[in-house]
């Protein structure tokens, strides 16, 4: 079985307590993320219909999920009527045989990449490299990743952790090119990342990327880059392999107008989006001979069957919900245990990997609820709703330790009688006094195995007075 990166990670509270204790990251993501959104909002303001656009791309996702066998089965006759050939995979394993065997099948072994979080998701690099095959990542921020031996942590911005001079220190120890005296200019850096690759492009015969949107009534692929970068991995390869999430369907190019306004503007808070490639099957003289289309699922049907988690298959990964998250902003992306960072890997992961693990079973948690992320939500995904819906099955699904039952056995009994409520409340007054009193009137830490609840919060210290004391002392609230 391929192993991602990502697999053997710690859950994300102390993924993130790690995280929050690097003042370099924090200061990094606060700067980008604070740009990021401020611009986004100027672009968004622009447009008096943005509501109205919203509300459209919602319900053409939600069209899609509800005849989703329909458009899979109309695409797969279009793009196979285009000269394309069309592979099915269930997971990640049947994913990278697939992509592999497509690349042996060639020859080649090495192959140009342009960014895709489906491959990051089913770790094909991995599997690609266990067959011997060198994969090379082209867009800029995926190759400073790359590069450094590192993850993505951001949707749109896979390298937003790291500053510019350590960008520079990654070009210098591992860039065998780098130009001589390299500084930590964005122009020289993305200069020396051009002349880097290149020669890659000019050399490589297998591209594979990923795709942002499938028009399914003429089997129309569509890729949207701010780079060029993809352009030139969907050109110039003799063969494409394309690797798709099977929910990335729209049903015609008048919905995929529709998207082209929602994407760039919140993503990269552009009104147009710098580079819009979209391709029908291969022409002859015309790019690559050669094209394949891997449509994966890896937990998306199962997703698809539940009624409240599903929305996270709207999702168009514009990162907007990440930049608006105040725990995102705080912990970064490799705290998340996933390609799939944010408010929206918080749902997205959990539900295509399931809960099994400690990881996903802590995701639905890495969230204040705040709602920011719904607001921004280009799809309108109720991101909020669904965490709260995977809490409850973490719940049912985990291991419940045995003092959390009869903690919570014993509040019911309280809560039925308010003569047993009232003797409750003047034990919390009277327990303040054994606890003590933390910092800003909280309690940092309980004693014995309650200390695990104050873990990650503050507790409030008891009034020494309860509400119903201080009723029944002032005669109702007239003394």
């Amino acid at each position: 079985m391929t192993m991602p990166t990502y697999l053997g990670m710690p859950a994300f509270p102390q993924a993130a307590r790690e995280a929050v204790n690097d003042s370099r990251l924090r200061a990094n993501l606060a700067h980008a993320t604070t740009t990021i959104r401020g611009r986004r909002a100027g672009a968004v303001a622009e447009l008096d219909d943005w509501a109205a656009l919203r509300e459209s791309g919602k319900q053409i996702k939600d069209h899609v999920l509800a005849n989703l066998g329909h458009y899979l089965r109309l695409l797969e006759e279009r793009v196979t009527e285009a000269g394309g050939t069309v592979h099915w995979a269930r997971d990640a394993d049947e994913a990278n045989r697939i992509v592999t065997g497509l690349v042996k099948a060639t020859g080649e072994t090495e192959v140009v990449k342009v960014k895709s979080m489906a491959t990051q998701e089913i770790g094909l690099n991995e599997a690609l490299a266990e067959a011997g095959i060198s994969a090379y990542e082209t867009d800029l921020a995926e190759l400073i990743v790359q590069l450094g031996d590192d993850r993505p942590s951001h949707i749109l911005v896979p390298a937003i952790h790291r500053n510019r001079s350590e960008i520079r220190d990654i070009f210098l120890e591992k860039m065998p090119d780098v130009p001589e005296g390299l500084t930590d200019s964005p122009a020289e850096l993305a200069e020396a990342a051009r002349l880097h690759l290149r020669a890659r492009f000019l050399s490589a015969k297998v591209g594979i990327s990923g795709v942002n949107f499938a028009v399914a009534d003429t089997g129309t692929l569509v890729v949207l880059e701010s780079e060029g970068n993809g352009r030139m991995c969907l050109t110039l390869p003799e063969t494409l392999i394309s690797v798709m999430g099977i929910e990335k369907i729209v049903p015609s190019w008048r919905d995929l107008e529709v998207f082209l306004q929602l994407l760039p503007r919140s993503s990269t808070a552009e009104r147009m989006n710098p580079y819009t490639s979209s391709w029908t099957g291969p022409a002859e003289g015309d790019g690559p001979r050669d094209f394949h289309l891997v449509l994966l699922d890896n937990g998306r049907t199962a997703t698809l069957a539940d009624e409240v988690g599903r929305q996270a298959l709207r999702c168009i990964r514009c990162s907007a919900c990440l930049n608006v998250c105040p725990v995102y902003q705080r912990a970064g992306g490799h705290a998340y245990g996933s390609p799939y960072p944010g408010p929206i890997g918080a749902i997205l992961s959990p539900q295509i990997r399931g809960i099994g693990s400690e990881v996903d079973a802590s995701l639905p948690y890495a969230s204040s609820l705040c709602g920011a992320c719904f607001d921004a939500c280009p799809v309108a995904i109720d991101i909020p709703e669904v965490l709260v819906h995977l809490r409850a099955r973490a719940v049912e699904q985990g291991p419940r330790h045995p003092l959390e039952r009869t903690a919570m056995k014993a509040a019911g009994w309280t809560l039925r009688s308010p003569r047993r409520l009232a003797l409750a409340q003047r034990a919390a007054s009277l327990g303040r006094l054994v606890v003590g009193r933390g910092p800003n009137g909280r309690i940092r830490r309980l004693p014995g195995p309650l200390k695990a609840w104050t873990k990650t919060r503050d507790v409030p210290v008891p009034p020494a007075e309860s509400f119903r004391a201080w009723w029944a002392r002032t005669d109702g609230g007239r003394k």
